[in-house]
C-alpha cells in the first residue's frame, strides 16, 4: 500500500526538526513541494535544505508544484475554502496517483505543525473519501510559531490556573477585547491587536520566527502597537511575505 508522512518542519529553524521528523524524512522516496509564488521562495528553499540536511543517501525525488490560490471574493469565507479544498484534493489525488509507486512512501513538508491551522490532513482526509486512491498516512508533529514565540520571548503561554487561546486574527476582530486573557493569535493580516490599543493589555509579537529574519517586540499595547504595524508593513514590503504571530495577554490589576 502506498503510504503518505505529514511532517512537520517547524517555524523556520531546521534545528526544530524532531529525530522522529529525521527518521520519516529517510523513508520516504517522493516529496511534494507547494510553490505558493515566487515571494515565497526562502519558504521553498527551507524545505529542500531540511532534505538535504536530514537525509542519508540521494535516493529520493522532489515534485514541486503549484499549490492552488484561494479565491477571497467568493459568496462567503466558507466558500472560499470549501472551493480551495477540493481544488487542492484533485491536485494531490494526482500527486499520488501519479508519483507514489506501490509500496512507496511520499510526503508533504508541513509548515509548524499539521494539526494546528493547517488544512493538510482535511485534504487527505478528502482524497481518501474520494476513492480513487488507497493509501496509509502518518503525522509527525512539529515546533510550532506559538511555541517558537514563546521560546524567544522566554515566557509561558499562561499564567497559573488561568487557560491560553489559540484563534486568528479574523475571529479576533469579532472581539470586543473583553475576553482577552492570554490569547495567541494566528494568521493576522491586519494589526487586528490596534482595536484594543486603549485595553490594559501587554503584547509578545515575533515575525520569521526562528529564522535569520526574525524580528521580535514586546510591550504595553498602548506603547508599541504602532511600532509593529510600521515595522510589519517594512517587512512585508521588503520580502514579499510575512508570517508572525503574537500574544496578548490582559495585566493584572
Amino acid at each position: 500500500m502506498k503510504k503518505i508522512h505529514l511532517i512537520g518542519i517547524g517555524a523556520g529553524n531546521p534545528d526544530y526538526i524532531t529525530v522522529q521528523a529525521i527518521k520519516a524524512l529517510n523513508r520516504t522516496q517522493v516529496f511534494f513541494i507547494l510553490d505558493k509564488g515566487l515571494t515565497k521562495d526562502a519558504l521553498l528553499g527551507l524545505r529542500k535544505d531540511i532534505c538535504e540536511r536530514y537525509i542519508e543517501g540521494n535516493d529520493y525525488r522532489l515534485v514541486q508544484v503549484q499549490d492552488p490560490q484561494r479565491e477571497a471574493d467568493l459568496a462567503s469565507y466558507q466558500a472560499g475554502i470549501e472551493t480551495w479544498h477540493e481544488q487542492r484534493a484533485v491536485l494531490f489525488e494526482r500527486l499520488i496517483s501519479q508519483e507514489v509507486g506501490e509500496g512507496e512512501t511520499g510526503a508533504f513538508l508541513v509548515w509548524g505543525d499539521p494539526s494546528l491551522y493547517d488544512s493538510t490532513l482535511r485534504i487527505l482526509d478528502r482524497v481518501l473519501r474520494r476513492g480513487a486512491e488507497v493509501f496509509d498516512y502518518e503525522v509527525i508533529p512539529g515546533i510550532t510559531s506559538v511555541q517558537a514565540l514563546a521560546a524567544q520571548h522566554r515566557i509561558p503561554l499562561n499564567r497559573i490556573g488561568e487557560p491560553i487561546h489559540i484563534t486568528t486574527g479574523r475571529q479576533l476582530a469579532q472581539s470586543d477585547g473583553a475576553d482577552i486573557d492570554n490569547v495567541v493569535v494566528m494568521l493576522d493580516a491586519h494589526c487586528t491587536f490596534e482595536r484594543f490599543v486603549d485595553q490594559d493589555l501587554h503584547i509578545y509579537w515575533g515575525a520569521y520566527l526562528g529564522t535569520s529574519d526574525e524580528i521580535l517586540i514586546n510591550g504595553p499595547l498602548s506603547d508599541v502597537s504602532e511600532q509593529i504595524g510600521a515595522i510589519r508593513a517594512d517587512a512585508r514590503a521588503a520580502k514579499g511575505w510575512i508570517m508572525d504571530t503574537y500574544l496578548l495577554r490582559r495585566n493584572l490589576d
